[in-house]
């Protein structure tokens, strides 16, 4: 028959080699720890100009979202600040197995505002400052890292008079940033671009004080069709994603 109709044939055979010439637009959820609002929010601006999908973001505690997705909760993809969470989905059979990836490993940070408070560690232990801000550890990985430090320096019962808690990371940044606490522990991501600290003073705390912050993402079993979402992961795994994650002060796993 081709034969017949060599020219329709031609058409034909060029068309499949093509591929289809639109992926059909999507849209999907994302559940992401506070910790990466910024990234998040430079990732999904080009993934957008680069694609007709359409991805909205939620963030918060990784705790609450864990809560809030096994109660039935309509997001897509989850970016934990932990690797519990993710996992402890797949075994509810709430999360797909095989989309399971590290996207970041997070850094904590000593920070204030004041650009002469922070001058290592030392603080912690002096009359500088009357408040010090941490997230919620159990709702927020960043905070028992926090707990895991100020407990590894030995001032855990010093300290526990001038703790302040937020439920998650970005209330913790916002108790220090206002000035309601002289001091939090915060997420590097936060204070941070392109390796240079944006504003006030910080002490990096070191690796080996706390526990590693591995963050792991993993798509949600109701979403294992969304081509937003699965477009969205391979954009995550990808140089230029790679590139963007890193740029805000995270380690990405090769």
């Amino acid at each position: 028959m081709c034969m017949d109709y060599k020219q329709i044939c031609s058409s034909l055979v060029l068309i499949m080699l093509a591929g289809p010439a639109n992926v059909e637009a999507a849209e999907a959820t994302l559940a992401v720890a506070s910790n990466f609002t910024a990234p998040a929010n430079q990732l999904v601006e080009e993934f957008e100009s680069q694609t007709d999908h359409e991805i909205s973001l939620v963030f918060g505690s990784s705790g609450r979202f864990f809560a809030q997705i096994s109660n039935g909760a309509p997001f897509d993809l989850f970016l934990s600040a932990d690797q519990e969470k993710p996992r402890a989905l797949i075994e509810s059979n709430l999360a797909v197995a095989e989309s399971l990836f590290t996207y970041a490993l997070g850094g904590l940070v000593l920070w204030s505002s004041d650009e002469q408070l922070v001058d290592g560690f030392t603080v912690l232990d002096s009359d500088r400052f009357q408040k010090l801000a941490l997230a919620n550890s159990r709702l927020a990985p960043y905070g028992v890292a926090a707990e895991e430090v100020i407990d590894q320096l030995g001032l855990l019962n010093a300290l526990q008079a001038k703790l302040v808690r937020g439920e998650n990371i970005a209330q913790t940044y916002q108790f220090v940033f206002t000035g309601n606490a002289e001091l939090g522990f915060v997420a590097k991501s936060q204070v941070y671009k392109n390796n240079s600290l944006q504003s006030g003073s910080a002490w990096n705390v070191p690796a080996n004080l706390h526990s590693s912050i591995t963050q792991d993402a993993v798509l949600l079993q109701r979403a294992s069709g969304n081509s937003a979402a699965l477009d969205f992961i391979e954009f995550l795994q990808s140089d230029r994603g790679r590139s963007i994650i890193q740029s805000f002060g995270y380690t990405v796993e090769e």
